[in-house]
């Protein structure tokens, strides 16, 4: 089934729709979203939570542990495609050793047990704090600016731990099965009222958000790429970025940068307030570019894009 977006609205082309996805964490903010967003597509969903909320827009609900086979095992029945979303979300979701093993368990046991039953396009859930900076304990700094997929790991906490783990995870799945699998780095994931909230508390608090670089992504964005990352006419592992072009701070990306993080070179220019993040990626291999859905009146000064 096509994407249905009007022509010219960001979109690669991509392989057939996959019939039916198995949804991980389905009852989470980004898991209703992706829910819903297959819905809308016709795509049947497999929604795996812990516990039945009673309101998940899928046609099949099972209930369990991510990390358990027995659970993942059933919950992959005619699946032809997994978004694994089910984690953890930060460090202090539970004790480290339950961050650090639930996340990482989860993610093997989905992906293994996915490969066994013959799925080929998997998509998982990372984050930008995989580079190790938005929980740091060690007060670790951007090496440089825009970030990119080469950027160095820096993880201190379990959580960033967990993330790098589940790429190198998802990396071993694709030459272990055969599998086509993306590991998409989310910044700040929300909703309108939500990410409203977070800029007024970095405007209270300046530098609040300086270790996210300011990013966001919203929500209906993010179910959207997910379904790009299982549909997309991709072989192999890929790690890509996704964030709105611009940032959810009302000052120059470069003002910001020299402010709160003054030692960190910017390699090349970063106009307005554009998200310091490499997200050429994101567009060349799913074709998807987000959009701004946080408006911010630009500072009048000749620095803006």
């Amino acid at each position: 089934m096509s994407d249905n977006r009007p022509p010219g609205a960001g979109d690669a082309p991509h392989t057939p729709a996959p019939t039916r996805v198995l949804v991980t964490g389905a009852g989470g903010l980004l898991g209703r979203a992706v829910l819903a967003h297959l819905r809308e597509h016709g795509i049947a969903a497999t929604a795996l939570e812990r516990s039945d909320p009673g309101d998940l827009p899928a046609d099949r609900v099972h209930t369990g542990d991510a990390g358990d086979p027995d659970t993942v095992r059933p919950a992959l029945a005619d699946a032809d495609a997994v978004i694994h979303l089910a984690a953890l979300p930060t460090p202090t979701h539970g004790t480290p050793l339950e961050v650090f093993s639930g996340n990482t368990r989860a993610t093997f046991t989905v992906l293994e047990e996915a490969g066994r039953a013959g799925v080929r396009r998997a998509m998982i859930a990372s984050s930008y704090s995989v580079l190790g900076l938005t929980y740091s304990t060690t007060g670790a700094r951007p090496p440089y600016y825009p970030l990119d997929t080469d950027t160095p790991l820096q993880a201190s906490d379990p959580y960033a731990l967990s993330k790098q783990v589940d790429e190198v995870t998802a990396a071993t799945m694709t030459r272990r099965h055969g599998m086509t699998t993306v590991a998409v780095r989310y910044p700040f994931v929300s909703d309108a009222r939500r990410m409203a909230a977070h800029r007024a508390a970095d405007t209270a608090r300046p530098g609040l958000l300086a270790a996210e670089s300011w990013s966001y992504l919203d929500v209906h964005d993010a179910a959207r790429a997910a379904l790009l990352a299982v549909r997309a006419p991709l072989t192999g592992h890929h790690v890509i970025f996704v964030a709105a072009p611009h940032t959810l701070a009302d000052r120059p990306t470069e003002e910001l940068i020299a402010t709160h993080h003054p030692t960190t070179p910017v390699r090349r220019p970063i106009p307005g307030r554009t998200t310091p993040i490499d997200l050429a990626p994101a567009q060349d291999l799913l074709g998807f570019t987000a959009r701004d859905t946080e408006p911010v009146p630009e500072p009048d000064d000749g620095l803006c894009a």
